[in-house]
């Protein structure tokens, strides 16, 4: 038996003859003076005591907790800090109010020609969201409405729903797909099946469904260099494209990503061929 259990006994066992003693005491009238010295000496040390040893656990474990949530959040902020930048002539596009509309936390890409269609964007996680502008820019060019989301610390799991945002932007749309790169088209999968009577189609950069999303209405696209997508995801084969020579960086325009592969085609040709890809997709699924 441990010594604490045994310490816990004896005072149990003081207890009880305290309050024989007392009961005694009470019913024979005696002078209790001896007994309240007795008491005040031994009994009530021990709860105060106890008392104090509490308090300070209290602290400790306080500023324990305390101390680690000052080191989380320390660290969530260095870890987003460090995110990819949109190279200049992505955010050149962005910045042109002849080229993109700048509403809260959207980059709307409207045609010269108004179309019916419009296709919701979610980056990359920790890439800039207008790393993406180049690739928009072109489907805009085709006639699509390209709704680019700017997400919180850039990654797409804090705002999933953002989308939503992109149809009260442009109510007159009637036929809505919406997209994402790596980890944006994985919250762009989960945004789909919540809004199944809005979205039309999913189309995933270097992305897998998520969610369940039927492949059938998704078009998935990676590049046969892409060494970031963990590939084993993509157990379906329905409207599966690989860009030969593209990678995972390649959708957009923000430079290098560690552990990608080298891609062996420019950011241009792995665009355009993306570009075609989507453009046939909506086409099919309208």
């Amino acid at each position: 038996m441990s010594i604490g259990i045994i310490r816990k006994l004896k005072i149990f066992l003081n207890l009880i003859k305290t309050f024989k003693y007392q009961r005694f005491m009470d019913t024979n009238n005696a002078d209790t003076s001896g007994f309240n010295l007795w008491y005040n000496k031994n009994i009530k040390k021990i709860f105060e005591r106890g008392s104090t040893n509490m308090k300070k656990r209290t602290k400790i474990i306080i500023l324990a907790f305390l101390t680690v949530l000052v080191l989380l959040t320390g660290g969530f902020f260095v870890y987003v800090s460090d995110y990819s930048h949109a190279e200049n002539i992505a955010m050149a596009l962005a910045a042109d109010p002849t080229q993109a509309t700048i509403q809260d936390d959207l980059v709307i890409l409207d045609p010269t020609t108004p179309g019916d269609t419009g296709l919701i964007f979610y980056p990359g996680g920790k890439v800039q969201a207008e790393a993406y502008m180049p690739l928009l820019d072109r489907l805009r060019d085709n006639g699509i409405t390209c709704i680019l989301v700017k997400m919180p610390f850039n990654l797409a799991v804090f705002n999933k729903n953002g989308g939503e945002a992109g149809f009260a932007a442009r109510p007159q749309i009637t036929h809505w797909f919406i997209g994402g790169h790596s980890l944006g088209g994985v919250m762009a999968s989960s945004f789909a099946v919540d809004h199944p009577d809005q979205i039309q189609g999913v189309v995933l950069l270097g992305a897998y469904v998520y969610g369940g999303w039927s492949p059938d209405k998704a078009l998935t696209i990676y590049g046969s260099k892409d060494q970031v997508l963990d590939k084993t995801k993509i157990d379906y084969t329905t409207n599966v494209l690989v860009i030969k020579g593209g990678n995972h960086a390649g959708y957009g325009n923000y430079g290098k990503q560690k552990g990608d592969g080298t891609a062996t085609i420019s950011k241009s040709e792995q665009q355009r061929i993306t570009v075609e890809a989507i453009l046939e997709f909506i086409g099919k699924e309208k």
